[in-house]
């Protein structure tokens, strides 16, 4: 996907925009199930001191989905789809379309040779930052949804839709409600698109591709995927926890309230509750998206030279 120095063939930022949305749109339909599985672990909070004791509700990633599938059916599952789709058009669109010039502006348009790597985070930091500050408002309707479980007879749902959720948001909270924890999921991004993308070029392309007998193919793209994903979820799954709960519960003064109660509630282990369903969205996340945008590109570069 990323090269450390630009060739005649990189696409247009209007065509990787459309190539990157597509490629995202398609993985976050194949792993939502496990993002909501990752909301449901992350939201669940310890009984506080005095309460009745109880064992937890959801256990594990496997048996998070098979417990909501047993509850409220297999659709609930893919819960949050539609303003996933929102978000992963815009988010997923912005944030690689713009890694590439963002990344030659800041190494210079006289630059040769390899691009140092933390030319490469820092440019796959400000795209994040950037795409999400546009995209937040698809990222809190999502949450939102996913968040919501079985409900007791006749307790009407919280939104009957995302559209209805937006419009609901906007009525009773205001319009400012829609960037609702917009610090974390600025810090969240941001930290986790450096690190996808930042990692997928730096593995790739100084790493793999310079292993004799590997090349730029499907194992090539897959394992630098996976790579992306994995350091993804090491690096960002505490201001992931504090964005989740921030977007899920509303009782949280601001960013910091929320890291210092979910520290003193839970501990510090609860910063990577949900940790195995993260990388299990997270890493297939990567090696599907990744894989469809490197083919998606190639197909668009090959409709180019026809």
């Amino acid at each position: 996907m990323v090269a450390d120095s630009k060739s005649k063939s990189d696409l247009s930022f209007g065509k990787t925009f459309v190539s990157s949305a597509f490629s995202a749109c398609f993985a976050e339909v194949c792993t939502i199930p496990l993002d909501t599985a990752k909301v449901r672990l992350q939201l669940q909070k310890q009984a506080a001191a005095g309460d009745v004791i109880s064992l937890p509700k959801y256990k594990g990633m496997l048996g998070t989905v098979g417990t909501i599938a047993r509850e409220e059916g297999l659709s609930a599952l893919w819960k949050g789809i539609v303003p996933g789709l929102h978000r992963q058009c815009v988010y997923g669109g912005l944030r690689i379309g713009l890694y590439e010039p963002v990344k030659s502006l800041y190494v210079g348009k006289d630059h040769v040779g390899d691009v140092p790597l933390s030319k490469k985070i820092l440019a796959g930091f400000t795209t994040g930052a950037v795409a999400i500050a546009v995209a937040n408002p698809t990222d809190l309707v999502k949450v939102r949804l996913q968040a919501e479980g079985k409900l007791p007879p006749g307790v009407p749902r919280r939104y009957s839709g995302s559209l209805n959720a937006y419009s609901t948001i906007v009525r009773q909270e205001g319009v400012g409600a829609l960037w609702t924890g917009l610090g974390p999921n600025i810090a969240r991004n941001g930290i986790i698109n450096a690190a996808e993308l930042a990692s997928y070029d730096q593995v790739k392309q100084q790493t793999i591709l310079k292993i004799p007998g590997f090349t730029d193919n499907v194992v090539t793209h897959l394992l630098a995927g996976l790579g992306a994903g994995f350091f993804a979820v090491c690096i960002g799954s505490p201001v992931d926890v504090v964005k989740s709960r921030m977007m899920g519960d509303s009782s949280y003064k601001n960013t910091l309230d929320c890291f210092i109660k979910t520290l003193k509630n839970d501990g510090p282990l609860a910063f990577y509750k949900g940790f195995l369903p993260n990388f299990g969205r997270l890493g297939s996340w990567n090696v599907i998206m990744f894989l469809t945008l490197e083919q998606t590109k190639n197909f668009v570069k090959s409709l180019e030279s026809s």
